[in-house]
């Protein structure tokens, strides 16, 4: 079974659940913004993706409030991180964990790669 943290109201999170479920695949949802993935998970992540950058949802609102692209840059990945798991809605979403493998915002053609 793979893990998808995954917020109500995305579209695109509407779109790779419901691909999920025509594929008879079971999942673990999770709403990130009330319980965001934790540190273990985003590093293994980071790991999986390889750009910390990509972990996080560029074009959100929070994003933007956070100032986040001044920030950034100036961040260590230990910081970052711990942003990430305070903060659900900087997440990039979908977030699909799965043995082996992980993948951020939803894709089609790379979820069935491995689903």
């Amino acid at each position: 079974m793979v893990k998808v943290y995954s917020y109500e109201k995305c579209s695109t999170c509407k779109k790779a659940l419901g691909w999920l479920k025509a594929r008879g695949i079971k999942a673990e949802v999770l709403p990130i913004v009330e319980k965001p993935p934790t540190r273990a998970e985003l590093e293994t992540m980071l790991g999986f993706v390889g750009d910390l950058k990509k972990l996080f949802n560029t074009s959100g609102e929070l994003y933007r409030e956070m100032k986040m692209s001044e920030r950034f840059p100036s961040m260590t990945p230990n910081e970052a991180i711990t942003l990430l798991a305070q903060h659900g809605k900087l997440v990039k979403r979908p977030f699909l964990l799965g043995q082996g493998f992980g993948y951020v915002g939803f894709k089609e053609e790379e979820w069935a790669k491995s689903l």
